[in-house]
């Protein structure tokens, strides 16, 4: 056997070996009462309860929760309860397989959800919704593209689920990874929330030494008057992140020698790749301020036909911030012209210390008609807008250092958005519910407006000059159909399938001189879906699952990129789409208080849609291309009990080996055999939660991930440094007390061991959190 097989072979058995020994243990743990109810019951209105997730009659998931595939969740109460959930996106922290790179405290452009076999990098091989509005910014593929999570403030979840792989015919090929579906809180009767809170954490790195602090605020209250029920929130959150891009230069870049200022303060260090460079400064520390309102209304027409109407407004101004470290022999600050350290010279350019602004503000809209019968026809109508209202951001493209400097760009991204409309039905032909049939005609379309224009004062000046332009436009039309089938009293099967219409027009990509535009594609698939589900006894259940995923191009992917002279340099136009298999066979052990899940998952990728180098073309270009074949493949265990060992006393575990190879790769051969980027071989996390009673409770979380690459050949041995990728192991704590029935406070630590950990930036360091609520029910 080969060391590189050997060394995989044993990579394999210690993961499978951690994986059993956590497995074994929770088992061990584990008390027995049965918590999960029968399907027929379920859909009757019964409470049903699996591994984490509480689904009650009266606001139904929109998750198709009857398919016997993995489905996870959170409630509202476990969340406050157990997590420091500050942004939304916290509810998935503890989640199987789930990561969501989020940098800091109000990170809104960069906070990806990964999961099993997709990185931080693909935003668009998964989808989020709240109350059924897509928030998933599938404009493009990437870390600029993620959800909106803003548009939902953690005070007004009431539970959040996500559906694990490709396997509901309801969602297109984005659903490739999850599907995560935010259910908020409409009130039955008078109820109004206040929260007040802050945070605080000490960053060390490089040559900074500083604390970060900053704070927020909740306002909501709701009610219901016979038919009409409301609910009105506002919330407003004032944060300083830790920096989060560093400047830098390569030693090998220098030019040995006497010649510009001579400086200290610059910090040696390694890149990933394990090349000599100097970190010169840290940048990008942003201070945003964010406002969010949201109004939404529910009127019960007849007593099963309910209309919903939400309105959500975001605003965000953001400061981006930067501090050089170099000082010239008169203890002044350097960042400009040329400089030397350490006997060799190098030329600061503007872009290493230019500082930025930001203003956005969003709005979105959603209407919906739908009814709730439980009887042989249910159906829904809806409609929804995500609107750029406004999008701009500034930076300087000269030294600020330089007398009078004031020049830069202006880069507005306005009237770019998305918008969906859908008719669903559900048909129950028999009475025992045997068979449930949803279906459904989509329609989802997504509109990239950039434009890049120089102004006279970087700061505040409007529009002038163009520079650069991309706009686009991308549309998928889709009918579905699928049936469960319950064929037997211990058997269940759903059969489906998906046929979509893509299109993309309007493409064009403009310099300041010149334009160009794209010819219109159009493309048409089939997605199958299968589940099947065999109840071995009382306590045992195994699940098979089977779906084909068609992700499509992005508008950024196709079309954003540039003109040079009359060359045009852009992401390929003719991109093919993503296509992928994913396949999953679990086993379910019911357990009088709890639920142990053990399922293996397999994936194959054809066409992934990633940044890389062409090789095979001089000179070589890197934009978005194909890479011909991705697999992935992995077990995953999770596990949840209640009143462990003692009453009050909550445990959610899970542990997650995966293994997911480059298998073909034409234009980039040295990615062959190479793990995918940002796919980690083991993942684990442990939430423990202890509540003995009302008053008080309080929870221990941890977070682990294993080695990760950042590259696709896999040529960033070094992840713990600035644009490397990590692993880690994080601990978070909770305590919460309440006063008494309408007051509590909290305080929190998020990385209690104050771990230094990166995904090509910086996460944060040791967080403190302190919380005040109010709450009238």
């Amino acid at each position: 056997m080969s060391s590189k097989n050997h060394s995989k072979l044993c990579d394999l058995q210690r993961g499978l070996a951690t994986l059993f020994t956590l497995s074994a243990m929770t088992t061990a743990m584990l008390h027995a009462r049965t918590a999960y109810a029968a399907d027929a019951e379920a859909d009757a209105g019964v409470a049903q309860t699996m591994s984490m997730v509480t689904i009650s009659a009266g606001r139904p998931t929109s998750l198709p929760t009857q398919i016997p595939t993995t489905i996870e969740g959170i409630t509202a109460a476990q969340i406050e309860r157990s997590i420091n959930a500050v942004d939304a996106e916290d509810a998935l922290k503890y989640f199987p397989s789930l990561n969501v790179r989020k940098r800091y405290i109000g990170d809104y452009d960069h906070a990806v959800l990964a999961s099993r076999a997709s990185g931080t990098g693909n935003s668009a091989r998964s989808l989020v919704y709240a109350d059924g509005i897509l928030l998933s910014n599938l404009l493009g593929n990437g870390a600029t593209f993620t959800p909106r999570w803003g548009m939902v403030t953690p005070d007004e979840i009431e539970r959040v689920d996500v559906l694990y792989g490709p396997f509901s015919a309801a969602y297109p090929g984005n659903s490739a990874g999850a599907v995560v579906d935010y259910l908020t809180r409409m009130p039955t009767s008078l109820e109004a929330h206040a929260r007040l809170s802050g945070f605080s954490q000490g960053f060390k790195q490089y040559g900074t030494n500083e604390r970060f602090a900053g704070r927020q605020g909740s306002l909501s209250v709701g009610n219901k008057a016979g038919n009409l029920s409301w609910w009105i929130s506002l919330s407003h959150l004032d944060n300083d992140g830790q920096p989060i891009t560093f400047a830098n230069k390569l030693v090998s870049a220098g030019t040995p020698g006497k010649g510009g200022t001579p400086v200290a303060g610059a910090v040696a260090d390694k890149n990933p790749s394990n090349a000599d460079w100097l970190i010169l400064g840290d940048t990008n520390q942003t201070h945003t301020v964010q406002d969010h309102a949201k109004i939404k209304l529910a009127y019960d027409i007849t007593p099963t036909v309910r209309a919903n109407y939400t309105l959500g407004w975001w605003k965000n101004d953001a400061d981006r911030h930067v501090n050089s470290y170099l000082r010239d022999s008169a203890g002044n600050s350097v960042t400009s012209g040329a400089i030397n350290v350490a006997g060799r010279t190098f030329t600061l350019t503007p872009a290493d210390f230019a500082p930025a602004t930001g203003e956005l503000e969003h709005w979105m809209q959603g209407l919906s008609l739908k009814s709730h019968t439980k009887g042989e026809w249910d159906w829904e109508l809806a409609v929804s807008n995500y609107d750029y209202k406004k999008d701009e951001v500034r930076t300087p493209t000269v030294f600020l250092s330089s007398p009078g400097a004031k020049v830069g760009t202006l880069t507005d991204a306005s009237g770019s958005g998305w918008s969906t409309l859908a008719a669903k039905g559900i048909w129950r032909p028999y009475a025992d519910n045997s068979h449930i049939v949803d279906f459904g005609v989509q329609r989802d379309s997504f509109r990239l407006r950039t434009l890049v224009s120089n102004t006279g004062e970087w700061t505040s000046a409007t529009a002038g000059t163009k520079v650069s332009s991309f706009n686009g436009d991308t549309r998928l039309e889709s009918v579905y159909a699928q049936d469960t089938w319950r064929f037997a009293q211990d058997w269940k099967t759903t059969i489906g399938g998906r046929l979509e219409r893509w299109e993309a027009y309007n493409g064009s990509l403009g310099s300041s001189t010149s334009a160009k535009k794209f010819a219109e594609r159009s493309e048409t698939s089939f997605s199958p879906k299968f589940a099947l589900s065999h109840e071995l006894d009382d306590n045992w259940t195994v699940k098979a699952s089977a779906g084909r995923a068609v992700r499509y191009p992005t508008v950024s992917e196709l079309f954003q990129g540039a003109i040079i002279g009359d060359t045009l340099m852009n992401n390929d136009p003719n991109l093919k789409p993503e296509r992928s298999v994913t396949t999953e066979l679990t086993a379910e052990r019911k357990l009088e208080k709890g639920l142990l899940r053990a399922t293996y998952f397999h994936e194959t990728t054809h066409d992934a849609l990633y940044s890389q180098r062409n090789v095979n073309v001089t000179p070589n270009v890197t934009n978005i291309q194909n890479v011909g074949l991705i697999r992935t493949k992995g077990l995953e265990l999770a596990a949840q009990a209640d009143d462990v060992l003692w009453t009050g006393l909550e445990l959610n575990a899970s542990a997650t080996y995966t293994d997911s190879t480059i298998i073909d790769n034409p234009n980039f051969p040295a990615s062959l055999g190479k793990e995918q980027p940002r796919v980690p071989k083991q993942r684990a996390t442990l939430l423990a939660s202890y509540h003995p009673t009302d008053v008080w409770s309080v929870s221990l979380g941890a977070r682990y991930s294993g080695k990760q690459w950042g590259t696709l050949d896999n040529s960033d041995p070094n992840g713990s440094n600035y644009t490397g990728v990590s692993s880690y192991f994080v601990t978070d704590a909770r305590l919460r007390y309440h006063f008494d029935k309408q007051w509590s406070a909290s305080i929190g630590i998020d990385n209690i061991g104050n771990k230094k950990y990166w995904a090509f930036h910086p996460y944060t360091q040791r967080t403190f959190i302190a919380e005040l609520q109010f709450d009238m029910r």
